[in-house]
């Protein structure tokens, strides 16, 4: 029951959920290095929490990771804090506040320290998920927003139709072959035509706002 509504909730806050549910499972999936932030649970069937957790950084594997688990002594939490996660919350908890701390682990890891993003005349708040350009705020779908983050959190850097599409479906979801170039289109219309810039071989760049 927490997992589904942990899905959902975050769904709704426009990330791009995979849920697994063993140990074996969690370990494949960190293998493939897609995601961005694993939410770990300790008490996992078929391989330990933990243990998985040691062995990512062991391996020099150093995807965010924020350890949910009913495992509340003090004791608990030093180990897995000294195992390697970014954080560590306790069940049962407020999806209010699980969203909060998934922000606060990707602004330490990206080196930011408020939920503004500012390149020029494009302001993104991803606490709020509004998106103000020259000023005025605008109205995006939830992956053209989900798109936009993406490449405003790597300003000059180019990603790949399958890394956007990575960012924008999960697992189970089925993508139709033009749906990046649908959600950018959304976006020059919305924003401006030369704020996304597309280069053969290399991917999409967000320029640096105007």
């Amino acid at each position: 029951m927490i997992g589904a509504a942990a899905q959902q909730g975050l769904r709704q806050e426009g990330h791009t959920v995979d849920w697994v549910r063993d140990g074996k499972e969690a370990e494949a999936a960190v293998n493939n290095k897609v995601h961005d932030l694993v939410l770990l649970d300790l008490g996992l069937p078929r391989r330990d929490g933990l243990l998985l957790l040691r062995e990512w950084r062991a391996r020099g594997i150093g995807v965010p990771v924020v350890i949910i688990t009913a495992r509340d002594a003090v004791s608990d939490r030093i180990a897995g804090l000294d195992a390697g996660a970014d954080d560590y919350l306790v069940k049962p908890f407020d999806l209010d506040e699980l969203s909060a701390r998934v922000r606060a682990v990707a602004r330490r890891r990206a080196g930011r320290s408020e939920s503004t993003l500012r390149l020029g005349e494009l302001e993104i708040d991803t606490a709020s998920k509004r998106v103000a350009w020259k000023g005025e705020e605008v109205a995006l779908s939830a992956r053209e927003y989900a798109l936009l983050e993406a490449l405003a959190s790597r300003p000059g850097a180019y990603l790949t139709r399958a890394q956007l599409e990575e960012r924008l479906y999960g697992w189970n979801e089925e993508i139709a072959s033009n749906a990046v170039e649908v959600h950018i289109h959304g976006l020059r219309r919305k924003l401006d035509p030369a704020l996304i810039r597309n280069v053969r071989g290399l991917g999409y760049t967000l320029e640096r706002g105007g």
